[in-house]
């Protein structure tokens, strides 16, 4: 697997409906899960400092986030999406790619 993480930003004053669309999100948007299924993202988990936003991914290919950020679905998503963050012109998450510099698995287990 893959881990890949990124920042993004949200807009003032947007976090509780940003925060309520993604705890939603299986209930609302299961067309969504699918494609990001599909697309080869085995888990997501975003973080938050003020209005930045960090999310954490593993996913099974290198190309797995572009298929989903243009898929039809998402970019439905993003639609939603685009009065809560930043996105691109072409209504991609503005992210900024980190790269990973440290990891580390220890023994220890569920």
């Amino acid at each position: 697997m893959i881990r890949r993480a990124f920042t993004m930003r949200l807009k003032e004053g947007s976090f509780d409906e940003y925060k309520d669309h993604h705890d939603k999100i299986a209930i609302k948007w299961p067309a969504l899960v699918a494609e990001i299924e599909k697309c080869g993202i085995a888990s997501i988990s975003t973080f938050r400092s003020g209005n930045s936003l960090f999310l954490f991914s593993e996913i099974k290919d290198e190309d797995a986030w572009m298929r989903l950020w243009n898929s039809e679905v998402h970019r439905k998503w993003a639609e939603l999406m685009e009065p809560l963050m930043f996105l691109t012109e072409d209504g991609i998450v503005d992210a900024g790619e980190l790269t990973e510099i440290f990891h580390l698995e220890s023994s220890v287990k569920d």
